[in-house]
């Protein structure tokens, strides 16, 4: 009986290691992924404020940082929006977001092909 309960309890914790480095793989994975997506949609921003490819660069790391400080999407959102209303360009959040899913998209299609 004591035997069972050992294997039992070592199958459990087997079980549990398993999910803890597959959430951790998958964590990685989601991180690769938005990093991805933050860089072009900064590089795509800094394209429409006419910033010359150097400070486009430096925009779009900014953008890629500006995910750290919360998670979620909102402190990118955020970022970006504000940006395009100092240099006076219209663009709404909902246009935003539906370029940062396509993005987020194309990314994970470039992240798998890369792992594969």
């Amino acid at each position: 009986m004591r035997y069972i309960r050992k294997a039992l309890i070592s199958g459990f914790d087997d079980h549990e290691k398993s999910f803890e480095a597959k959430y951790k793989r998958d964590q990685e994975t989601l991180f690769c992924i938005t990093s991805r997506r933050d860089r072009p949609a900064g590089l795509r921003a800094a394209e429409q404020f006419g910033m010359p490819d150097n400070q486009a660069l430096d925009y779009a790391k900014e953008v890629v940082l500006s995910d750290f400080k919360g998670p979620g999407d909102d402190d990118v959102v955020r970022k970006v929006l504000g940006d395009f209303e100092s240099n006076g360009i219209d663009m709404d959040e909902q246009r935003l977001r539906k370029e940062m899913i396509r993005l987020m998209d194309e990314a994970g299609r470039q992240n798998k092909a890369e792992n594969s």
